[in-house]
């Protein structure tokens, strides 16, 4: 059964059973990655044909954020314990692609306006919704202890995609909106 009525009051309950407010930090910060993760689900499909490679990337990162949420969504020690967690490599792997995409790229010497193709400007929503994440990470973090590769994954994830809307943009052959002061 979908509905179980359980949350009819304002509450939710996290790994492990115990109840939270709706509006509660944690939920706050892994219910904002649970809409970071469906916003790249949608790029992802965008992407699909004609970038296969990024396509199957952000299958990972999807997988990876998947991770994350139940993490985040986990007071109880022992059951945080033996979670699968998220590891040093999978920052570095998207450091690994930063460069890739980036070698590919024009030098930049302005700011971008989102936008230049559909794909383009799903990324630049994606990059935001990350960052608001990473901002509820922070504020959960001064009043529970966060694993530091989770801070680390969600910075280096918007650096991702950025740099993969700047190539949605360009490898359609249309020029960057950059902004002009």
């Amino acid at each position: 059964m979908i509905y179980t009525k359980t949350g009819d009051k304002g509450t939710t309950s996290l790994v492990g059973g115990s109840r939270v407010n709706k509006d509660d930090m944690r939920v706050e910060a892994y219910g904002t990655v649970d809409e970071l993760n469906s916003h790249i689900g949608l790029l992802a499909e965008m992407l699909r044909t004609q970038h296969e490679e990024h396509y199957k990337e952000l299958k990972t990162v999807q997988h990876n954020l998947f991770d994350l949420q139940t993490l985040l969504a986990t007071e109880d020690a022992d059951i945080y314990a033996r979670l699968p967690k998220l590891e040093s490599k999978e920052v570095e792997a998207l450091e690994q692609q930063i460069d890739s995409i980036t070698a590919q790229l024009p030098q930049l010497h302005s700011f971008v306006i989102a936008g230049g193709t559909m794909a383009g400007a799903q990324c630049h929503v994606c990059r935001t919704v990350c960052r608001r994440a990473e901002r509820r990470v922070v504020t959960l973090s001064k009043h529970a202890e966060i694993d530091d590769t989770i801070m680390s994954y969600l910075n280096r994830l918007s650096d991702y995609l950025f740099v993969l809307a700047r190539l949605a943009v360009v490898a359609e052959g249309k020029d960057e909106d950059l902004y002009i002061n």
